[in-house]
């Protein structure tokens, strides 16, 4: 494995007129290519912070992100947008589909906006990608004529149709029910070996143990990183941050 993601001593500082608060105060992790992190915390922990800033959302108030050999805090607005596009792929809680487009055309819609895309090669890509998470018949249907869990495997679609470098989740099962939400995570599980590397926020000590590491921040802060695998024991560790 190669080093992926690197940051150091990462920093972000909100500020409403006169309320002024640290989200991250000196996050420094690195993830190795085809690995998966679940990160976990209490409620105002920073985990979505650093979702953010890991995938280019948002802007360290100090510190360096560096993803794939590149430094996100370093790049412009129209540099940031191009490398999202062509390296981090986004699933999130809420599915975020366009309804009056197909299930095919929301999956091909981020390969497409790529200058120069060849798009039978984005053709074959989305059917490939709709065989292997089993929605291939829901292709010519739109998002508002399926199951919450179907919609969500139409969402880690559109995800990888840039073959992304690096798949970032927040919360991606907690807007599901239970046997929907295994379904995803035994998904990702599939693509991981693979070779994806995946990232993942959740509270859910559940999704979190099907990671390969969980990495646990309170205040701000790294507390601890161990392996996933044991969804009682991260349950307990979870509790004791609360």
């Amino acid at each position: 494995m190669s080093l992926l993601v690197h940051t150091t001593e990462l920093v972000k500082t909100y500020e409403t007129g006169d309320v002024r608060f640290q989200a991250l105060n000196g996050v420094s992790l690195e993830i190795e290519s085809g690995d998966f992190l679940a990160v976990m915390g209490p409620s105002g922990s920073g985990k979505s912070t650093l979702l953010h800033l890991l995938g280019g959302l948002d802007r360290p108030t100090s510190g360096s992100v560096v993803v794939d050999g590149r430094r996100l805090n370093e790049m412009d607005e129209t540099a940031l947008a191009k490398f999202r596009r062509a390296h981090i792929g986004f699933v999130f809680q809420f599915f975020n589909l366009i309804d009056n487009l197909t299930v095919r055309a929301n999956v091909e819609l981020p390969a497409l906006l790529v200058k120069g895309r060849d798009k039978r090669a984005v053709r074959r890509r989305s059917q490939e990608l709709l065989e292997a998470l089993g929605i291939a018949d829901q292709a010519e249907k739109h998002p508002w004529e399926l199951s919450g869990g179907q919609q969500q495997r139409v969402a880690i679609a559109r995800s990888l149709i840039n073959h992304p470098t690096l798949l970032l989740g927040d919360e991606p099962t907690g807007n599901l029910d239970s046997a929907s939400g295994e379904a995803v995570l035994e998904i990702l599980q599939r693509f991981n070996a693979a070779g994806q590397t995946i990232l993942i926020v959740t509270h859910d000590p559940v999704a979190a143990a099907c990671a390969r590491e969980i990495l646990f921040l309170h205040d701000g802060q790294v507390l601890e990183r161990m392996p996933g695998g044991d969804a009682t024991q991260v349950a307990r560790r979870l509790a004791g941050l609360s």
